[in-house]
């Protein structure tokens, strides 16, 4: 086992993997850019080091130089920033330092997308329908006859990371170029890889998700199913494990794949196997993310195994503690994820100081954050704040346990999606277990409180008027209302 761990990220995942380690007993180095000085991941770790370089937790040669600097034996990259960039991996191999997760070679197959969908289906396993190949967005041309070819509406994708940033749907030539460049720009920014693919869209469909770890002895197991089809921005904001309303064939089916495409790429590590599933409960591979799950919470409720810590031990060469013949997916688990942003004002960021971080309490009730009050929001970074999730036996219970947490859980001081995340969890749609991705893009107006609560917060406001209004009452001290200086301005009588 390694001695001291490097976390390259920052937020709630770096908090996570500073944790993990210290139950293993690892040493920990955290990294932070000016702006997160004072966060939790920093406060925690045994080591912490200043970036400077402008690219700050984006820049691998930066890293690789702290992870030199600092002696570790081993990078925990998280997800998102450059865990999936398989140039850094293979400057960590180069100088001795072992990073958590799939091999350079082995990222580097699965981010080349459509070279990975080509190879799945010569594995013999459906899949999505993708472009003939990669596009910059300046090939304009070329992009209208693909996606001639392959019909509207299609989804345009990243060619360098996850289902997220970049990702659009496209239901018409007029709008396709123009979106085109948008996505190529975003997915540079985020990726630093500006290039791009198109995808046949399937509507209406479902994301369905299988979890995987992966040995250097050849064990591969599967820990289950999730649905991640509620999104906004293509980033999950709820999901939940198991996907409801898969029949026992489908899901078996689903697993087998996941399994299947995991061994046709050799992974190792922990990884994610998206699916995408049609109206008919077909289901086709979509990508594999080569790194953790940003997620993993649900899939930890549902397993009691600790994804963070397999991981440590697989990346230093040790098998798999458990088979899939004792891989038990218990009850029920829903996922929510808490931003700072106000979603009734076009989801604008909402940094800024957290003056409450109240949580929710209870049995089978978790959060995980770098938030507390006190904490700074910073405007630069990713809008996720915290984590919940929630177990119940079944998924009645586990829907009534998110919406009290829901409820129990304050943070002041900034905006959050909270009320969002409560509207939708409460909605017939979504509680019969019968959504798909549109549910997404459901038109949800801004939530008027009920006539009982309007009566109390007008009482509230009354009371607080009168209050302000005897205490700032002005007056003027006795001194001031005798005396030379008062006679001398009094007209004559």
């Amino acid at each position: 086992m390694f001695q001291k761990v490097l976390i390259a990220n920052r937020g709630e995942i770096a908090v996570r993997i500073v944790r993990a380690c210290r139950d293993l007993g690892l040493a920990t180095v955290a990294v932070y850019e000016p702006g997160d000085m004072g966060a939790l991941h920093v406060r925690l770790a045994d080591e912490a080091y200043m970036l400077s370089s402008p690219q700050g937790y984006r820049d691998p040669e930066e890293m690789l130089t702290v992870a030199l600097r600092s002696g570790v034996d081993a990078v925990h990259p998280g997800y998102g920033l450059i865990s999936e960039d398989p140039g850094f991996k293979r400057a960590c191999a180069t100088a001795g330092i072992t990073l958590v997760g799939p091999e350079s070679e082995v990222s580097a197959q699965v981010r080349d997308k459509v070279g990975a969908i080509q190879r799945v289906q010569a594995a013999g396993i459906a899949t999505t329908r993708p472009s003939s190949r990669t596009f910059d967005p300046e090939e304009g041309a070329d992009l209208l006859a693909e996606a001639q070819q392959l019909g509207y509406p299609l989804v345009i994708k990243s060619c360098a990371g996850g289902h997220g940033r970049g990702t659009a749907l496209v239901y018409s030539a007029e709008k396709l170029l123009n979106i085109a460049q948008r996505s190529s720009a975003q997915a540079q920014a985020a990726y630093r890889d500006g290039r791009i693919y198109l995808e046949a869209a399937i509507i209406p469909s479902r994301y369905i998700e299988v979890p995987i770890l992966g040995d250097h002895h050849g064990n591969i197991i599967q820990l289950g199913d999730q649905d991640g089809s509620i999104q906004r921005n293509t980033r999950k904001i709820i999901s939940e494990a198991p996907a409801p309303n898969l029949t026992p064939a489908q899901r078996e089916a689903i697993c087998n794949s996941a399994v299947e495409v995991a061994r046709t790429f050799g992974l190792r590590g922990a990884c994610t196997i998206e699916f995408v599933l049609d109206g008919a409960g077909n289901h086709f591979f979509s990508e594999v993310k080569p790194r953790i799950q940003v997620e993993h919470l649900v899939t930890e409720m549902i397993t009691h195994i600790d994804v963070v810590r397999e991981q440590l031990h697989i990346a230093a060469g040790l098998p798999l503690r458990i088979s899939q013949a004792q891989v038990r997916c218990d009850g029920h688990a829903i996922f929510c994820r808490i931003n700072a942003e106000d979603p009734w004002r076009g989801y604008l960021p909402s940094p800024g100081l957290i003056s409450a971080f109240r949580l929710p309490g209870g049995p089978n009730v978790r959060v995980d954050s770098y938030a507390y009050a006190g904490a700074e929001v910073p405007v630069r970074y990713d809008s996720l704040l915290a984590k919940l999730v929630v177990w119940g036996a079944e998924r009645g219970e586990c829907l009534q346990r998110i919406q009290r947490a829901l409820q129990e859980l304050h943070i002041g001081g900034i905006q959050t999606n909270l009320s969002l995340l409560h509207m939708l969890i409460t909605h017939p749609e979504f509680t019969s277990g019968n959504y798909t991705t549109a549910f997404s893009h459901l038109k949800l107006n801004v939530p008027t409180p009920p006539d009982s609560q309007l009566r109390d917060l007008a009482a509230i406001a009354a009371l607080t008027y009168l209050s302000r209004a005897r205490t700032a009452r002005s007056t003027t001290p006795a001194a001031y209302t005798t005396g030379w200086h008062r006679d001398s301005r009094r007209l004559p009588q």
